[in-house]
């Protein structure tokens, strides 16, 4: 097992197209790191830089310590599992798991008993006779998981490895990893755009934007309490309701915000921190599950609009409404599997303030708020 840590890492083609931008992320020993980001953001790169398998045009890479810069892929004890699973065609499974461990001079008689382990450990050793064409792509993905493991590497570098496969593969294979990874405590770096498994998957996310580390932390805390609109709007399905409203003062002295027909009080958390953006515009950030259909407590405000679409997912609904006033904005609400309202039919929902975010509409940056 081995910490990794990139330090100011820079990778350009040419003079034209940077596409990691004075990157620094510390991956802990052990721990299961999610890069996460739109396709293009670079999170691929940062990773292929990380392998071996892209050279660094500035900063520097460790790996348990030890700087990689100029050490050549297959000595960085590392292994990559790709999209595309990378199998070899003409190969059986058992063949396919036994190739890397073959390359790194190991013995007949070791080989044999460490496929068979990592086999039964994915519960693919029914399959070690076949040859790739002949399984489905979840066998495929367990072999090419497979083929990581057996050489037991100090880390695994996991590039979007689910995205091929069908969504109820991918909410088992999400599990599968989970469980392998608490098995055995490597060092896991998972490459995704999809905000389910980030979510779900990593003890840390890395959010990435144009070539850059926008916020890495806990999921949880990052879906709380983002840095900017991108990443309240990115992290989470559906995304953050962002709204702009006019700041004032209102009759008490407390800060008040407006839009159309909306009107809210600032919560206290923000009374002290949006006094510069007295009478200018914020940007009001509502998480859908912080819409309700009920005021069950008296301190939640209204928020009013017309019903644009109801979205039955079974398990909840998602409802989205045009709010009072507010011309071409629309909102999302999660609420629960058995409400029904008619299409274009009026509709009160309650916020609850205590879970707002706030934003400056120039920088994009949230606003400070007591914890």
């Amino acid at each position: 097992m081995a910490s990794i840590e990139l330090r100011h890492v820079t990778k350009r083609y040419g003079h034209a197209v940077t596409a990691v931008r004075d990157v620094s992320l510390e991956i802990r020993d052990g721990e299961f790191m999610i890069l996460l980001g739109p396709s293009g953001c670079g999170k691929s790169t940062a990773l292929r830089m990380i392998a071996g398998l892209e050279s660094i045009t500035e900063g520097e890479i460790y790996v348990g310590g030890r700087l990689v810069n100029d050490v050549a892929p297959r000595d960085r004890d590392i292994a990559v599992v790709f999209q595309n699973y990378a199998l070899y065609p003409h190969m059986t499974v058992a063949e396919n798991l036994a190739f890397g461990l073959k390359m790194h001079g190991r013995s007949t008689a070791e080989i044999g008993p460490q496929v068979q382990r990592v086999a039964a450990m994915l519960g693919i050793e029914g399959f070690l006779a076949r040859k790739p064409g002949a399984l489905s792509g979840g066998q495929r993905q367990r072999v090419a998981l497979g083929r990581a493991l057996v050489r037991e590497p100090v880390a695994f570098l996991l590039d979007e490895p689910l995205s091929n496969l069908d969504a109820r593969l991918r909410a088992d294979m999400r599990l599968e990893l989970v469980k392998l990874h608490r098995q055995l405590g490597t060092t896991i770096i998972h490459v995704t755009h999809d905000q389910v498994e980030a979510m779900t998957m990593g003890q840390r996310i890395c959010i990435m934007k144009d070539g850059q580390m926008i916020q890495a932390g806990a999921p949880l805390d990052v879906y709380r309490n983002p840095v900017n609109t991108f990443v309240a709007g990115f992290l989470a399905s559906p995304p953050m309701n962002l709204l702009e409203m006019t700041l004032s003062a209102g009759p008490s002295g407390a800060p008040v915000m407006a839009s159309g027909g909306l009107r809210l009080t600032v919560p206290d958390a923000y009374a002290q921190s949006v006094k510069p953006w007295v009478g200018k515009t914020v940007i009001l950030g509502i998480r859908s599950e912080d819409l309700h259909e009920k005021q069950e407590n008296a301190g939640w405000q209204p928020i009013e609009g017309d019903v644009v679409a109801l979205e039955a997912l079974g398990a909840e609904v998602i409802l989205v409404l045009a709010p009072r006033g507010i011309p071409g904005k629309e909102i999302s609400a999660r609420l629960g599997r058995n409400f029904r309202a008619a299409i274009a039919s009026n509709q009160r929902l309650f916020v609850d303030g205590n879970e707002i975010r706030l934003f400056d509409p120039g920088t994009t940056n949230a606003i400070a708020r007591r914890a």
